[in-house]
């Protein structure tokens, strides 16, 4: 399954990579926590370069949220809200997910866009709000490149570094992000209830 599915990856070559990364950041369809890893994979099979994986990776990662933070930044609040409502089902983007996004956003100012790129559940849906609220494309890009460029080429060098234990990576991915969403969160508890307290 593992062969398979690596050289899958491997036959899209690295636009193939990006490609996928694009989709998983419009439409979550393959995680990267997946795709990242057997990019990695093709990579030590010598089938790509590992330079070319985590720079297709970065490149669709950005591309994919870039969509989101522009048309956020376009079209305003109920604009967004009524596409997110049409699409949800396709992008898995509602106004739940893009409500925790904007808090932690409110909370930890632009920090979270890059912070929330290792965090599952609002790694895409962070893009809005930050679209929303207008925050300046300099500080949004600097942001995001520097998360995603620690997770996406994190997951690369692990599936690389692991090659066949596909196994382990995608077992210790997902507990690593949701631990810095927990972590997140709780600091944001604590604020709210410092806030409350002082009032």
């Amino acid at each position: 399954m593992i062969d398979w599915a690596t050289n899958l990856v491997a036959s899209g070559g690295l636009f193939g990579v990006f490609l996928l990364m694009v989709a998983e950041n419009l439409f979550p369809p393959i995680p990267s926590e997946v795709v990242m890893p057997l990019a990695g994979f093709a990579a030590a099979r010598g089938q790509m370069s590992l330079e070319g994986v985590i720079i297709a990776g970065i490149a669709g990662s950005l591309t994919g949220n870039a969509v989101w933070f522009e048309l956020a930044r376009a079209f305003g609040t109920d604009r967004m809200y009524r596409i997110l409502d049409k699409l949800h089902r396709f992008t898995r983007l509602g106004r739940e997910e893009v409500g925790k996004a904007e808090l932690a956003l409110r909370r930890n100012g632009p920090a979270a866009v890059c912070i929330a790129r290792m965090m599952p559940g609002i790694r895409t849906g962070i893009s809005i709000p930050a679209g929303l609220v207008a925050l300046p494309r300099r500080v949004f890009y600097l942001w995001t490149g520097v998360g995603t460029m620690i997770w996406t080429g994190g997951l690369a060098v692990a599936g690389y570094m692991l090659e066949d234990r596909f196994d382990l990576v995608e077992r210790w991915a997902g507990p690593i992000g949701l631990t810095i969403m927990l972590g997140v969160f709780t600091m944001i508890g604590w604020q709210v209830w410092k806030a409350r307290r002082a009032g």
